[in-house]
């Protein structure tokens, strides 16, 4: 099993989270058999630990960008507003014009500036500080955390389950990020024209709680190495895909050389 990197979706050793082991052995669906197989090659790891605001704010300036642009935007807004008083709080009084500057880096700035203000602003009004924030995200129903969070502005469900993963170390959450979204429906663990939410409830269905958290990290650091969108690595022929044996390649064709969409297959 590889180490963990130490810049990745999930932060590496400094994002939260204990490395751990998880049994491997007989898994009941495919979509289990996937991610015991990404924990053989990647890291296995229970998430949880990471401060609810921070994570909040992460993950909604890793919104349609990269890591690359997203992560040098985050360090700054800390650097300029996290001066060890509540977090919460700096930034519901920050001046929209002077945030969006801080992280324009990220991409549309001007739109993550007024939602994270926005979410600021109702974690004040509604918890009262950073820290009770913390304890509802962490100790609270998780279906309760997630409506709530769905409920601020500019808060969708990728990031709703981020914060419920990454901070409250709930079991059974898998978050759908573009690559989750491609690799499951192209290996046939979701339906070829399943939106994100309806990849969401087939991957929380079929994979066990505990596995849910690093089924998505590493099914993301597989997206990145194996199964791109443009160019999987089974174009190269099936021994060059170490899933190879669990996929239905669908929308993709080694004889042609083609790939497309899975929602475009016609597939049902």
């Amino acid at each position: 099993m590889a180490d963990e990197p130490s810049k990745n979706v999930s932060g590496g050793a400094d994002g939260g989270g204990v490395g751990t082991r998880f049994e491997s052995s007989d898994p009941d669906t495919r979509a289990a058999a996937v991610v015991d197989a990404l924990g053989e090659r990647y890291w296995q790891k229970a998430y949880g630990g990471r401060d609810a605001v921070p994570c909040l704010v992460r993950t909604i300036l890793s919104q349609n960008t990269s890591d690359t642009a997203s992560q040098p935007a985050f360090d700054a807004l800390l650097a300029r507003y996290d001066d060890e008083s509540d977090l919460a709080a700096t930034l519901a009084a920050a001046d929209h014009d002077e945030l969006a500057d801080t992280i324009a880096g990220a991409g549309l700035y001007n739109q993550k500036a007024r939602s994270i203000i926005r979410a600021a602003e109702e974690i004040v009004a509604d918890f009262g500080d950073a820290a009770a924030f913390d304890r509802f995200v962490r100790e609270g129903d998780a279906d309760e955390v997630r409506d709530r969070l769905l409920d601020m502005r500019g808060v969708g469900p990728k990031t709703a389950d981020c914060v419920l993963l990454f901070a409250g170390g709930q079991d059974g959450v898998f978050p759908v990020d573009t690559h989750v979204h491609r690799i499951a429906r192209r290996m046939g663990l979701a339906p070829p024209t399943a939106d994100h939410e309806e990849v969401r409830a087939a991957l929380e269905e079929s994979v066990p709680g505990e596995k849910c958290g690093f089924g998505h990290t590493a099914m993301i650091q597989f997206g990145r190495e194996y199964c791109t969108a443009r160019k999987p690595a089974c174009l190269d022929g099936p021994e060059a895909c170490p899933l190879s044996d669990l996929c239905d390649r669908v929308g993709v064709s080694p004889e042609t050389g083609e790939v497309v969409d899975p929602a475009e297959t016609g597939s049902s």
